[in-house]
């Protein structure tokens, strides 16, 4: 097998460890994720990790960084895709974040949302990973406003839509209202478009 074989296998194995653990660390928390497991669901065997990562605390902040990239570039499509269709930046991102799909797709959707609560409690490698994470998502709702909206604003925002999925996941069928009343909140007071 030449070099660049060798690469791209390991790079393919890298690729589906981060996948499987970004998966289960928003599934389970940071606690809930096994090396063992993390490698079974990677379809490779637990004797590999070490040739990836150097602990499970620098795996959980790869997948930490690896989920929230994802979870950007899913609320950036779905955000572009409404701005296309005419709606504002900051409301595009709110029914985006706010919606009953992100309620639903805990494994799938934002990472903050799912880790928020247990964050500050991490090593130094996993909540330096953590705080990049809370910084990106407040970055996002940063873009969404206009260029004068103080840093304070996306702050509160990012706060509120964090605080309101974590509460319709703990409410499950009986979310529906939060959700609304939470969108229709940070719209009436922060969207001037």
């Amino acid at each position: 097998m030449n070099t660049d074989t060798k690469q791209s296998k390991r790079e393919a194995s890298h690729a589906r460890i981060l996948d499987a653990a970004a998966r289960a660390v928003r599934r389970h928390g940071y606690a809930g994720v096994g090396v063992a497991e993390v490698m079974k669901e990677a379809g490779l065997t637990h004797g590999g990790f070490y040739a990836h990562f150097k602990s499970r605390d620098a795996l959980l902040a790869a997948a930490l960084d690896h989920a929230g990239a994802g979870s950007a570039k899913l609320l950036a499509r779905r955000t572009a895709l409404a701005r296309e269709a005419g709606v504002s930046p900051l409301r595009a991102l709110v029914e985006g974040y706010l919606s009953e799909t992100h309620v639903a797709a805990a494994e799938l959707g934002c990472p903050v949302a799912a880790l928020g609560s247990d964050m500050h409690r991490q090593q130094e490698d996993v909540l330096a990973a953590s705080r990049r994470r809370v910084r990106g998502l407040i970055a996002s709702v940063r873009q969404a406003l206009p260029p004068d909206a103080p840093e304070a604003q996306a702050q509160v925002i990012a706060s509120t839509l964090v605080g309101t999925l974590q509460l319709a996941r703990t409410l499950g069928d009986e979310a529906g209202g939060l959700l609304q009343a939470a969108r229709e909140a940070l719209l009436s007071q922060y969207d001037r478009t």
